[in-house]
């Protein structure tokens, strides 16, 4: 039986959404197979949302931008999800989980729901259930998405791969570096938001604007849409309203060019692709005769005794 209450959880009460999130993240074997069947349950309810990804160096201000647009959204009648991810410890394995803490303001708002989930190493530092928790939040009622990356490594890739709209939070730090951006992040982004646009910073943050403008002219855009650049303050709440008019205008184009439902269709896809790959290693890591097996094999590969083709086609015939 379900633990979960479908019903609850379609009227949008929180308990109902945190328990199941907390079933859907569970390692344990009978909580994925409870889980799977809630899933299979609620996406019919699901993908009525807008997700957007939210990235940016450490210290660009993340959570504050977060905590003043959903708060912007919420005042427009919006239901907001935040999926904050927390970098888990290599060593201890645990995490800070303190976005509830650093966004007190929308943490406290009944239309806004906060959950902060630990990356647990998963790639680029992006939690492994991010997808089944945004399906859950979508058949809770939430109308906006927010998945906040830790910011580093493959993180941005990871977070495009599952969003709509892929926000890069940047400072107003002109210079020829362009803060070491990578290529492949302009690329990814569907807009590049200057922070911290207010005070002394506002001409150097207007600057920064034009530098990146310019470097986003150069990029070969295959997409209906050319990636926007502006500025914007958390602090003093300026210029929230243009960011969400933006993703608005993003949200139309994608919609008429009949591109918004073909992305997700194809990120499901490459999801299947993934989670295939997932279950064939846990079957690997749990077959017994795998288990007993492998040392040897890796000690001959070691030895130079065998090839790692030749061991591993074992492995997998024995599979």
């Amino acid at each position: 039986m379900n633990p979960i209450d479908i019903d609850k959880l379609r009227k949008g009460e929180r308990r109902s959404l945190a328990k199941a999130i907390t079933l859907v993240e569970s390692k344990l074997e009978k909580h994925r197979e409870i889980a799977q069947v809630l899933l299979e349950e609620v996406i019919v309810h699901s993908g009525h949302s807008i997700r957007i990804g939210i990235t940016g160096i450490p210290g660009v201000g993340k959570s504050t931008f977060i905590e003043a647009f959903g708060m912007y959204l919420i005042e427009q009648g919006k239901k907001v999800a935040v999926l904050a991810v927390d970098p888990s410890s290599p060593v201890a394995g645990g995490s800070i989980l303190g976005d509830k803490t650093r966004m007190e303001l929308l943490s406290r708002e009944y239309n806004a729901f906060i959950r902060p989930s630990p990356s647990e190493g998963a790639l680029g530092g992006v939690a492994h259930k991010t997808r089944e928790t945004m399906l859950l939040c979508e058949a809770a009622g939430y109308d906006v998405i927010i998945v906040e990356t830790v910011g580093v490594g493959q993180s941005e890739y990871e977070v495009a791969s599952m969003v709509d709209f892929f926000l890069v939070l940047m400072m107003p730090n002109a210079g020829d570096e362009l803060q070491g951006i990578k290529k492949g992040i302009m690329e990814l982004a569907d807009a590049l938001v200057i922070n911290k646009a207010d005070g002394e910073s506002v001409n150097l943050a207007e600057q920064t604007r034009r530098q990146y403008q310019n470097a986003v002219n150069l990029l070969h855009h295959n997409s209906f849409w050319t990636p926007q650049v502006m500025t914007c303050s958390s602090l003093v709440k300026d210029r929230i309203d243009a960011v969400w008019s933006m993703i608005g205008e993003f949200h139309s184009q994608a919609q008429e060019q009949n591109t918004f439902n073909q992305k997700r269709v194809k990120q499901n896809t490459e999801w299947m692709r993934r989670l295939m790959h997932e279950m064939i290693e846990l079957r690997l890591d749990q077959n017994q005769q795998i288990r007993q097996r492998y040392p040897q094999l890796e000690a001959q590969v070691t030895q130079g005794a065998t090839t790692p083709y030749a061991a591993a086609k074992q492995i997998v015939d024995m599979l």
